[in-house]
C-alpha cells in the first residue's frame, strides 16, 4: 500500500513542478496567465487513503501591469474584465490577453500567430464583429462649405473715408474787445481767416481803438487792424475745416483697408485657395460704428451672393456695431466663391456660409481665428487607438477618422476556458458563450495603446512554491525508500 501512495506522491509533486516550471518559463510572455495546481486524496473502501491526485490546473486571471512603449499596433487591457477576440487562417474563433500586434501584407492586424484581431465596423457598434483591416486608399476631399470666424475689430483704429470729406466743420475765432468808452461794455467778436490769410471779421466791431496798452489795438473803418490780436485776453484762434481725402477699397493698398486675415478653403476636387478678409472702419451712421467688409480669393475679387454679379468693390458687407461693441447686424456672410481667375459665370462654384458670431468691436487690438471646414485629399499615415477601442486613421491631410471598434470578450466562467497554446484560450461549454462588448462599455475595461500587458507570474512566490514541491517531492521519495526497507525486512524474515 505505501508503495502506491509514494508514487501518487511523486507524480503528483512532479505536475506540480510542472506548473510552477511552466509559470517561471513564461514570466516574460505578455499577457500570460499562470497557474496552480489543486490537489484531492484519493480513497477506495479502506480507511486508509490511496494518495493523491491533481484534481485541476486553474489559471489565475489576474491583471499584469501595463507597460508602455510598445509598437504601433501594440494594446493592452487596462483591468481584469476583457480579452481580445482573434481569429484563425481556418476562422476559429480563439480569445487572448497578449495584445502584442502588427500589420500584415494585406494591412490586418495579427499577432504573431497570424490570428486576426477583430472588432466592429466603422460606424457598426454592436454588429457582428469583422477582422480588423486598416485603411488603403486615400480619404477624398472635403469642399469648404462654412466657416466660423471670430474677431474683435479694434474700436480705435482710424476711420478711412470712401470720398474726400471734411472731417471738421470751420470753427470761428473769437476775441473779446473793451472800448475806450467806458459805457460801452465788453462784446465777443468772432472772426475767420479771409482768402489772403488776412482776418475777416463774423460781426465786426465800430473803429476805434479797443482795450489798454500794452494790448491795445486799433479797428479801422476797412476792418483792418492794429496791434496783436493774440495779445487780447481770451484770444481763441480759428480752426478751418480738415478735409479727409476719399480712398476707395484696393487690396494693393494697405493705407484703403484696416486690417486683413487670411483664410483656405478647398473645392471639391481638394484644391487649396486662399480667401482674403479685409476690413475697413467706416465713418459712424446712425449712431452704430460701421465696418465693411471685402473678399478676395486667390487675388481675385469676390462677392456675397446677395452682390452684383460683376463682383464689383462696392458690394461690401457692413458690419455694424453697437455702444457695448457687440455685432448687432447679420452674422452671417454667404459668400460665392467663383472658379480660380475670378470667373463670374462658374460651372461650379464654390459657396461658404462664414459665421461671425461673437465678432466684437472692443478697444483693444485686432485679433481673428478663422475655423474653415473643407480638407484636400491624404493618404493614410498611421494609427491611433483610443481607450474605448477607437481605431482612429491619420492622413497626411491632417484628417482623422474611425476606421473600426475593437470587441472584448469577457465569460461568466473564465476557468472554464480551453487553454490551446500561443496564448489563446477557446470557448467551451463549462465556460459560456462570450459576452462581447466595446472597451470601456458593457463593464469592459478600457485599453491603452501602444503598450502591452505583462504576465501576472510572481517571481518570488512561484520561486518559494517550488521549494516547497522540491520538499514535498523528497519526502514522497522517502515515503517509498521506507516502504522498501520494511520490505527487505519483511524478506529476510524467511
Amino acid at each position: 500500500m505505501g508503495f502506491g501512495q509514494g508514487l501518487s506522491g511523486l507524480n503528483a509533486a512532479a505536475q506540480n513542478l510542472d506548473v510552477i516550471g511552466n509559470n517561471i518559463a513564461n514570466s516574460g510572455t505578455v499577457g500570460f496567465k499562470s497557474a496552480t495546481a489543486s490537489f484531492a486524496d484519493v480513497y477506495a473502501s479502506s480507511r486508509v487513503g490511496l494518495g493523491v491526485k491533481v484534481s485541476a490546473i486553474n489559471q489565475r486571471f489576474t491583471v499584469g501591469s501595463v507597460t508602455g512603449g510598445g509598437g504601433e499596433y501594440d494594446i493592452a487591457i487596462d483591468g481584469a474584465k476583457g480579452m481580445f477576440r482573434v481569429t484563425d487562417q481556418s476562422g476559429s474563433v480563439m480569445y487572448t490577453r497578449n495584445g502584442e500586434f502588427l500589420v500584415d501584407k494585406n494591412n490586418f492586424i495579427v499577432n504573431a500567430q497570424g490570428y486576426r484581431l477583430t472588432g466592429y465596423p466603422a460606424g457598426a457598434i454592436g454588429a457582428n464583429p469583422v477582422e480588423l483591416q486598416l485603411p488603403t486608399a486615400n480619404v477624398a476631399p472635403q469642399a469648404t462649405t462654412s466657416a466660423t470666424t471670430v474677431a474683435n475689430l479694434d474700436a480705435n483704429a482710424k476711420v478711412i473715408y470712401l470720398t474726400d470729406t471734411e472731417t471738421s466743420p470751420d470753427v470761428n475765432g473769437s476775441v473779446t474787445l473793451t472800448g475806450t468808452n467806458p459805457a460801452v461794455p465788453a462784446t465777443k467778436y468772432e472772426f475767420k481767416r479771409n482768402a489772403t490769410g488776412g482776418i475777416e471779421w463774423v460781426n465786426a466791431p465800430a473803429p476805434g481803438v479797443y482795450g489798454t496798452a500794452p494790448n491795445e489795438i486799433t479797428v479801422g473803418a476797412d476792418d483792418s487792424i492794429a496791434g496783436d490780436l493774440t495779445q487780447v485776453p481770451g484770444y481763441v484762434p480759428y480752426t478751418a475745416a480738415v478735409t479727409e481725402l476719399g480712398k476707395p477699397f484696393d487690396p494693393t493698398r494697405s493705407d484703403t483697408y484696416t486690417n486683413a486675415s487670411p483664410m483656405t478653403v478647398f473645392d471639391s476636387l481638394g484644391n487649396s485657395h486662399q480667401v482674403m478678409q479685409y476690413f475697413v472702419k467706416r465713418p459712424a451712421a446712425g449712431g452704430a460704428s460701421t465696418y465693411d467688409v471685402y473678399y478676395t480669393m486667390d487675388g481675385n475679387p469676390m462677392r456675397p451672393t446677395s452682390q452684383a454679379a460683376d463682383g464689383s468693390w462696392g458690394g461690401a458687407t457692413p458690419f455694424t456695431f453697437n455702444n457695448a461693441g457687440t455685432l448687432t447686424s447679420a452674422p452671417v456672410v454667404n459668400l460665392t466663391f467663383d472658379e480660380p481667375g475670378g470667373d463670374v459665370t462658374p460651372a461650379d462654384p464654390l459657396n461658404v456660409a462664414i459665421n461671425y458670431t461673437g465678432t466684437t468691436q472692443y478697444g483693444s487690438n485686432y485679433k481673428l481665428v478663422a475655423k474653415p471646414d473643407g480638407y484636400t485629399s491624404g493618404e493614410f499615415s498611421g494609427i491611433n487607438i483610443s481607450s474605448d477601442g477607437s481605431l482612429v486613421a491619420s492622413y497626411t491631410n491632417g484628417e482623422t477618422q474611425i476606421v473600426g471598434t475593437l470587441v472584448l470578450a469577457d465569460f461568466s466562467n473564465l476557468q472554464g476556458l480551453q487553454p490551446v497554446g500561443n496564448n489563446a484560450w477557446k470557448e467551451t461549454a463549462a465556460s459560456g458563450q462570450p459576452i462581447l462588448g466595446q472597451p470601456g462599455t458593457n463593464s469592459m475595461s478600457t485599453v491603452v495603446g501602444q503598450a502591452t500587458e505583462a504576465s501576472n507570474v510572481d517571481m518570488s512566490k512561484e520561486l518559494v512554491n517550488m521549494i516547497i514541491a522540491q520538499r514535498t517531492y523528497q519526502a514522497n521519495s522517502q515515503t517509498i525508500k521506507t516502504q522498501d526497507e520494511i520490505m527487505q525486512v519483511l524478506m529476510n524474515l524467511k
